[in-house]
């Protein structure tokens, strides 16, 4: 079985619902993963937003929650987690709005892509203080076991 990441917040390369960002209540979306292989020492989540700040000429990709070293039982983050709730061990980097913590999609302009992503890694990581999802990404170099992606869109109204 291969590691997978789906939602009951919102379908894959389906709208993420107003709640879930800054023109709503901003909360996370519940998501579920399966398929961990066996010899998974830690999870890492990101997400991100490839078409940032126009999707029609994309300068950069916005960096919205990093989540790692997620215990392999966790199997789950329910919709609107907070930093107390997360399983324990769980630690967060810094997102592009320079803190911690889930900041949902608030795109500028156009339709844009919030990649999901979760990454099984073959060893738990330091604390790495705080890393951006660079120093996060240099980190896990050569400890990825599997990753699978969900993928939701978002545009404001306007």
């Amino acid at each position: 079985m291969s590691l997978t990441l789906s939602s009951t917040s919102f379908q894959h390369e389906g709208m993420i619902p107003f709640r879930h960002t800054c023109d709503g209540a901003d909360l996370s979306p519940q998501l579920a993963w399966t398929g961990i292989p066996a010899s998974t020492q830690s999870l890492v989540l990101i997400i991100d937003d490839p078409d940032a700040p126009d999707p029609q000429a994309p300068k950069m990709t916005w960096v919205h929650w990093v989540l790692y070293n997620i215990p392999p039982h966790a199997h789950e983050l329910p919709e609107g987690i907070t930093a107390k709730n997360l399983p324990a061990g769980t630690l967060q980097g810094t997102n592009d709005g320079r803190r911690t913590g889930y900041g949902g999609p608030c795109p500028p302009i156009g339709l844009h892509r919030y990649f999901h992503k979760i990454f099984a890694l073959d060893v738990q990581l330091p604390d790495l203080k705080n890393p951006g999802k660079a120093a996060l990404e240099k980190a896990m170099q050569g400890h990825i076991l599997a990753r699978a992606e969900l993928i939701g869109v978002y545009q404001r109204r306007p």
